[in-house]
């Protein structure tokens, strides 16, 4: 029986996605220049055509992945509550981002640094710029109420601070005390201390934080998981 348009549609936008998601997991363990076409979408299990189909090619698959980046950490700094409960809301859901896109967060990451990747980054930027504006001032509303002197500076070092202890954790994975972090960065804000746990699957901190890079090596492939 032949499928109906909207089952067509479904399968294509599947394949899409797979394919985006293969090659952040590939981008993430490889790097840009060490990643192929070939092994993605062995990964994404459709064939190598698709890719051309549904993106264009490399280039714009890569920046097809930027623009996820954007999209998601841009999702978390819009919150209800009061001053102190949405900026208690913007740090947990940065940390929460951290933890949950690692793949994401890293790949963007080193496209972030390398001169051949920046271009993509900076487009990518320019294309989310709106949105990117509006969650900054967001933010800064945040401080602006709760009386800081400076909330276009307080935005931007909350921002550097967040994004240092998700360079860590991509670094040091699970050996890195991120819940201890978080409340770290609460308790530097005067905001008081959460009442649960992120709700992340990682092993509970025993004695001094000593975090090591063996934390981020899946010990069955050797590559950062």
């Amino acid at each position: 029986m032949a499928r109906s348009d909207e089952q067509n549609r479904i399968a294509r936008e599947r394949a899409r996605e797979n394919i985006l998601q293969a090659a952040i997991t590939v981008f993430s363990e490889r790097g840009v220049a060490g990643a192929s076409i070939a092994e993605i979408t062995s990964r994404a299990g459709v064939a190598q055509g698709l890719v051309n189909y549904h993106f264009g090619g490399k280039e714009q698959l890569v920046s097809a992945v930027i623009d996820r980046w954007f999209e998601t950490v841009l999702s978390f700094a819009r919150v209800d509550g009061t001053p102190d409960e949405a900026l208690a809301a913007v740090i947990d859901g940065a940390l929460m981002a951290t933890a949950f896109a690692v793949p994401l967060q890293r790949a963007v990451l080193a496209m972030q640094q390398q001169p051949a990747t920046h271009r993509l980054f900076a487009e990518s930027e320019r294309r989310h710029a709106d949105a990117v504006t509006a969650t900054e001032d967001a933010v800064r509303d945040l401080f602006r109420a709760r009386g800081a002197a400076d909330p276009g500076l307080e935005e931007v070092m909350l921002r550097s601070l967040l994004e240092g202890v998700f360079v860590k954790f991509a670094v040091f994975g699970d050996t890195y005390p991120l819940e201890d972090a978080r409340r770290w960065v609460r308790r530097s804000y005067g905001l008081p201390e959460p009442e649960e746990p992120l709700p992340l699957a990682m092993p509970p901190r025993r004695g001094e934080p000593r975090p090591r890079a063996s934390g981020a090596v899946c010990p069955d492939t050797g590559t950062v998981g």
